[in-house]
């Protein structure tokens, strides 16, 4: 089977896209000392500071033990601290403090320069509209569950669609 005709089918195109961007996100988060997945840890709490380890797991799609290691390596880095859990005494709140708030923020701006080189290649209006359509397709295929609250509310064509 050629190159061209792997391209004819979106599953390769996406597969492909997704290697790549994993692989770029990496080069982009590395001056600051972070994997894709502590980005997405500190912007969880960003959003909604105090989150129990549990509950931070679901929407990085990681197991608990992965997100113990992720946590810890965050809170050597004085990036976040643990406290105790107000309403369940079993489980620790994860805090951003202030040096977490600063690192997202610089991380913050470089994803979004990637993201800009990423889709440069499109009109601003064709960007939101393809950004609107992997959202449908990521929900369409079940995946909304672990989608992130945050982009679930910045897409209406989320719901709309199901």
């Amino acid at each position: 089977m050629s190159t061209q005709l792997l391209f004819d089918h979106p599953a390769c195109v996406m597969t492909h896209l997704s290697a790549h961007v994993q692989e770029q996100l990496v080069d982009v988060l590395a001056p600051l000392g972070i994997h894709p997945r502590q980005f997405g840890l500190l912007n969880l709490l960003t959003e909604e500071d105090g989150r129990s380890q549990h509950q931070l797991a679901g929407p990085l799609n990681v197991h608990r033990n992965v997100m113990v290691g992720l946590v810890d390596e965050l809170e050597r880095r004085g990036l976040v601290e643990r406290r105790r859990h107000p309403t369940d005494r079993r489980a620790h709140a994860v805090h951003l403090l202030p040096a977490g708030r600063s690192l997202h923020a610089e991380a913050e701006a470089l994803v979004s320069g990637f993201e800009d080189r990423l889709l440069g290649g499109l009109e601003p209006d064709e960007a939101q509209t393809f950004v609107t359509l992997l959202k449908r397709v990521f929900v369409h295929a079940g995946l909304d569950h672990d989608l992130h609250p945050g982009l679930l509310a910045s897409g209406a064509a989320l719901t709309e669609h199901r």
